[in-house]
């Protein structure tokens, strides 16, 4: 007998993706106050840290990509020569 077709768990995180970086801080500030108080069973604090761990990423990206721009700006920038000055 044929075993029936299993489509992949969905990401239960996959909405981290579209948070703006001030909103992904937020919550996950939220989550690690929620686990830190330490009433989460064993499975909601497994969720919980998964949530903080997809956030997390989340805020390093937006990190990483303000970085890019800063050093983009900044190597593009005209520095005054010795002879204008």
């Amino acid at each position: 007998m044929p075993k029936p077709s299993q489509s992949p768990p969905s990401d239960p995180n996959a909405d981290v993706a579209a948070l703006g970086y001030e909103e992904a801080r937020d919550e996950l500030v939220a989550v690690v106050a929620r686990l830190e108080a330490g009433a989460a069973t064993l499975e909601e604090s497994l969720t919980l840290w998964e949530r903080g761990e997809a956030l997390a990423k989340r805020c390093q990206e937006w990190l990483d990509g303000a970085r890019e721009r800063l050093s983009a700006v900044r190597d593009t920038a005209v520095t005054p020569t010795d002879e204008e000055s």
